[in-house]
């Protein structure tokens, strides 16, 4: 019941809120011990804040419920590939494990460079990934026709 596959489709969940926003649909949830302690999606528009990924805040959710400022036994889930920012904060962190759906050519960590995360953090790309996309691809087909 608790496999990647399930705690990536509860990030899926935190993304279509998102979505439902107006926001870029990016969804995450941090695991410990097969729980949800943290979740997050993109609020940057609504809270005014360019930090306020889904990452971001679901770290401080998760930092917060468990108490700690570092979540090593923690898995991150995330639909979309983090950014240098999230990827700085998993690592300051010290994340156990990175999952994401759809890797980000653009924005995304790797692009840069993988010292970005802690050299302890596992990583992990391609679960649910075309789900990912396709809510990803919807947001900007919409975003695109009413700008028509």
């Amino acid at each position: 019941m608790f496999s990647e596959e399930y705690f990536m489709r509860e990030a899926l969940k935190e993304a279509r809120k998102a979505y439902e926003e107006n926001e870029i649909p990016v969804g995450a949830v941090v695991v410990c011990q097969n729980r949800i302690v943290g979740r997050g999606h993109n609020q940057s528009i609504a809270l005014n804040d360019a930090t306020a990924h889904a990452e971001m805040v679901a770290i401080s959710s998760a930092s917060n419920y468990l108490n700690s400022r570092y979540l090593k036994e923690c898995t991150l889930f995330v639909t979309l590939e983090p950014c240098v920012m999230c990827a700085g904060a998993s690592f300051w962190t010290q994340m156990g494990q990175i999952v994401f759906g759809a890797g980000d050519s653009k924005n995304g960590f790797s692009k840069h460079s993988k010292s970005y995360l802690h050299p302890s953090t596992k990583i992990k790309g391609g679960v649910i990934e075309n789900e990912s996309l396709e809510l990803m691809q919807s947001f900007f087909k919409n975003l695109r026709k009413d700008k028509n």
